[in-house]
């Protein structure tokens, strides 16, 4: 079930809502508990008791290495071996096809290996269940001992499919107290109506645009059709993925949680690590705290500071998929960090800063190409159509269909990527009074409307990071 879908919209989420607030307080996070485990089973039946697994195992050894913390080398082995068996089951489900496979074509052998469709939520809840075992070992949050409470947080429904990756410690007096009022619910309802309108009625538009263009072999596409191809993808990846958080922020509120901001507009960003500040912000702090400062961060050398980079980069790359093109999108990208570390940002400060948003958009462009190709040699394909290598000119009567279907769409993209809708819905907001909340009011329920009508008749309703 994901939230851009009419039986989530009307069947889950209100009943959901209904007997949450019904509840007595003390037994909320046993509702919330029951809910999200309904929520992953209505699609993931079979893997639930994966999810319940790591639940349990985690909260045991939280528990083990509290209570064992005056003798450090007990601790220090519940808590490796924590980290081992949440790795090794993540690394079972995800990477053990690649692995094989890259085995095989590397020595010659004829392993095999079952197809396993990979649990949703998999690669977030895993890394929360570990940020909560690293931090307790770090003594640095307080030992969940209620189950139910830690339940409620593994498998809180609003991110478990898609994030953001919530820290336990961000949550932890909230899942103790934490109360709603009739504005902090309508706050939170405004932004999962935002999220909603921006997956439906925005990315899955102009994922049509992409959809259509990809489906043409490289070797056929024009130069301008290769170029509104990705940047259609480009403005999809970034709704599609955005749009979810918001939903998933939105319910947090509705529900009494405050989860943190997982994007804050990466397109306007003049430079590529601004823009890894501003994309998916959950996974880079958790990178940051959990791999790049505990290697040593940017101490101890200029050697030692690019190896922690790669190392990071490889990681996230290989967050994201089982698949080479998604470590070479990964180290792509730390490859430009680390030279916008040394020089590049330097030279950047000095130049008008368009200059830079112009570079940083380029650059994003070419790399959502990898990410977006799992076969190398289709990407290079495809770059070579972006870069003239594909022999049909500039561009074709199909160029001039696509652009002229789509330019106002592509135009209220541009305009939705940067912060000015918001900031302009909020000036008119504060000028309008009484009015003018009346007539925001009015916009959200017709945008959900929209949504809505849009998810009736459409049989377009993707989620690119459902299965991340």
């Amino acid at each position: 079930m994901v939230f851009s879908s009419l039986t989530f919209l009307f069947v889950f989420l209100p009943v959901t809502l209904v007997l949450y607030y019904m509840a007595p307080r003390r037994i909320r996070n046993a509702v919330l508990l029951l809910a999200s485990l309904v929520f992953y089973a209505w699609g993931e039946p079979l893997y639930i008791g994966i999810m319940v697994f790591s639940t349990v195992f985690d909260y045991a050894n939280g528990l083990l290495i509290h209570h064992f913390r005056g003798r450090k080398g007990l601790a220090r082995t519940i808590f490796i071996g924590s980290i081992f068996v949440n790795l090794g089951v993540l690394g079972f489900f995800k990477y053990i096809g690649f692995l094989v496979d890259n085995l095989n074509l590397l020595f010659g052998f004829q392993l095999e290996a079952s197809e396993l469709p990979l649990p949703i939520g998999i690669s977030f809840y895993t890394f929360q269940t570990m940020s909560y075992v690293i931090d307790i070992y770090r003594d640095k949050v307080p030992v969940q001992k209620n189950l139910i409470s830690f339940g409620a947080y593994v498998t809180m429904f609003p991110q478990l499919v898609a994030g953001p990756i919530v820290k336990y410690g961000d949550i932890a007096k909230q899942l103790a107290c934490r109360t709603v009022t009739m504005a902090r619910f309508g706050e939170g309802a405004e932004l999962f109506l935002r999220g909603l309108a921006k997956k439906v009625l925005l990315a899955n538009n102009i994922g049509l645009l992409w959809t259509s263009v990809k489906a043409v072999p490289a070797g056929e596409l024009t130069i301008a059709s290769a170029w509104l191809g990705i940047i259609a993808f480009t403005f999809q990846i970034y709704f599609d993925f955005s749009g979810y958080s918001d939903m998933a922020r939105g319910l947090g509120k509705m529900l009494g949680f405050d989860f943190l901001k997982n994007f804050n507009y990466p397109y306007m960003s003049v430079s590529i690590t601004e823009f890894w500040r501003r994309w998916h912000i959950s996974l880079g702090t958790w990178f940051r705290e959990y791999v790049y400062i505990p290697l040593g961060g940017n101490r101890a050398g200029i050697r030692n500071q690019t190896r922690n980079l790669l190392v990071v980069w490889f990681l996230t790359g290989f967050w994201h998929g089982a698949s080479w093109n998604f470590i070479l999108w990964g180290l792509y990208f730390g490859f430009l960090i680390w030279m916008e570390k040394w020089f590049v940002l330097g030279w950047l400060s000095r130049l008008p800063s368009f200059i830079g948003h112009i570079y940083t958009l380029f650059a994003v462009i070419i790399g959502w190409v990898l990410f977006e190709f799992e076969q190398i040699s289709a990407a290079a394909a495809y770059w070579g159509a972006m870069f003239g290598f594909g022999g049909q000119g500039f561009y074709n009567a199909d160029t001039l269909y696509d652009l002229s279907t789509n330019v106002v769409m592509l135009l209220v993209l541009s305009l939705c990527a940067t912060p000015y809708p918001k900031k302009a819905l909020l000036l008119f907001r504060q000028k309008s009074g009484m009015g003018g909340a009346i007539a925001v009011c009015g916009l959200y329920i017709v945008m959900f409307f929209m949504s809505t009508a849009f998810l009736v008749n459409e049989t377009y309703n993707p989620f690119l990071y459902f299965r991340f």
